[in-house]
């Protein structure tokens, strides 16, 4: 005898078969784009193998104390890198200068590629300045064996008695060097409980914008680098000089009496516009940021790492040609205007009025058409302020917010403006909602529609065959 599945079993399967299809149609959708963002993050500035470079050169070459602050093989975390750099350049007591393990431009995460001033072998073979401190950010394959030349300059340095400054998630390069092992440290506040795991040898610290632990220095997320980078300048040019350059770069409540402590932070449900663009980036606009000579290193870290970590919008290095020099002597690799992905708008940096933009900029974006937002920052301003107000406005307060949390950078004196709602994201869940529902009981739409042309077909032959 034929077994018959009962009705209401056979209605359930179903139901649970549409509700399957319907969230492998959303994690399908996560994924990619997911996998959309990440390509787009990670994606280089392509440099021209017949460019012919400015020469680079330690800024302040003259000042007795030397900071060597490295480049990764794989790409560097712009803000880690370009905020310490800015602090210590910014005092004749120090020669600061990029190093890595070639000396072809290295790639800045989500931004330009800096052209280094030496090498890790011109280091080691006494060609280059022996560093007094090493800077190590974040880079994207900390533990890989890309790195593996990294890790040797750091552990080198650190035996011939070099201060070291570990900047937010450069603490997993130091880490695997073993420097840290039975000292206090820290690092980005979403990074220490994976490091408790895998670096038991450390005693992880949370709450703390900055630890020092003997002559390794480790600093929470992204501009805590700056503070961190004041300590160790206190440390060894003294604290005047270090109350000087740190009122200079207006990093808000910094004092160097003041105390260390920070929020421990964790992800919340107010992170949520910051997931959906991570994962639903299609249609997110393609900014520009125009870059110019003379452009301050934090000016230009503020708003490449506030859209990279909020996923807002895809911020490109722009210039009017394919390098720019820093304020302090970085030299940087760029798109020029015109290559590359299409721009909606292009944004600069810093306190450039509108009206002394560089005019080939001006020109390019009339013929094509794209608008220019220069982001004001005023005086008594950080590059990070600017970066965070021109989010809010663009996208929505809750974005810059939680862009803030992401890289450890206090609001509390920002009037970030409630004024920005953006719906991009919103309605492309909604709209990926509604297509993973259609998908879900499309093949129940099928089965109606099979069961509607059976019947039609049955009542046909019932007709002709009454008929004759």
């Amino acid at each position: 005898m034929e077994y018959l599945m009962p009705f209401s079993l056979r209605r359930t399967l179903r139901v649970t078969g549409a509700i399957g299809l319907s969230a492998v149609t959303i994690a399908t959708i996560a994924v990619g784009g997911a996998l959309v963002t990440t390509s787009q993050a990670a994606a280089t500035t392509p440099v021209d193998p017949g460019l012919v470079w400015p020469t680079p050169s330690a800024y302040n070459s003259a000042g007795p104390i030397v900071v060597a602050i490295a480049l990764g093989a794989t790409p560097t975390v712009a803000s880690d890198f370009l905020a310490p750099y800015e602090v210590f350049a910014s005092s004749p007591q120090f020669s600061v200068y990029a190093v890595a393990a070639s000396a072809s431009p290295a790639q800045l995460e989500g931004g330009p590629a800096v052209l280094p001033v030496h090498t890790f072998d011109q280091v080691e073979s006494g060609e280059a300045p022996r560093p007094d401190v090493v800077v190590v950010p974040a880079v994207q394959e900390p533990t890989g064996t890309k790195e593996s030349a990294l890790r040797t300059f750091i552990t080198d340095q650190s035996d011939r008695g070099a201060r070291i400054l570990g900047i937010c998630s450069g603490a997993l390069v130091l880490a695997e060097t073993g420097i840290l092992d039975g000292l206090h440290a820290t690092s980005h506040w979403s990074r220490i409980s994976a490091l408790e795991e895998s670096r038991p040898q450390v005693d992880w610290v949370r709450g703390k914008r900055y630890v020092q632990d003997g002559s390794v220095t480790t600093t929470a997320g992204v501009t805590s680098g700056i503070p961190g980078a004041l300590k160790v300048m206190a440390d060894l040019a003294g604290p005047a000089e270090a109350e000087r350059v740190g009122q200079a770069l207006n990093y808000p409540g910094w004092s160097l009496e003041g105390p260390a402590d920070i929020p421990t932070q964790h992800f919340t449900v107010a992170d949520a516009p910051v997931a959906l663009n991570a994962i639903l980036p299609w249609l997110r606009p393609t900014l520009g940021v125009g870059l110019s000579d003379g452009d301050s290193e934090i000016d230009i870290a503020g708003l490449f790492e506030v859209y990279n970590v909020s996923f807002a919008a895809r911020a490109v290095a722009v210039s009017a040609g394919d390098t720019i020099t820093t304020r302090h002597g970085l030299v940087l690799s760029t798109r020029a205007l015109g290559t590359g992905p299409t721009i909606d708008r292009l944004i600069i940096p810093g306190t450039t009025p509108a009206d002394e933009v560089d005019p080939a900029m001006i020109d390019w974006a009339a013929e094509h058409t794209v608008p220019i937002d220069t982001i004001n920052r005023s005086a008594g301003e950080n590059g990070f302020d600017a970066a965070l107000r021109y989010i809010a406005h663009d996208t929505d307060q809750a974005t810059a917010e939680s862009a803030a949390k992401m890289i450890d950078y206090p609001t509390k004196h920002l009037a970030l403006s409630p004024e920005g709602t953006s719906w991009r994201a919103p309605l492309l869940l909604l709209t990926s909602v509604l297509l993973a529902i259609a998908v879900g009981f499309l093949p129940a739409a099928i089965r109606l529609a099979i069961r509607r042309r059976r019947i039609g077909t049955s009542r046909l032959a019932e007709s002709v065959e009454s008929s004759s």
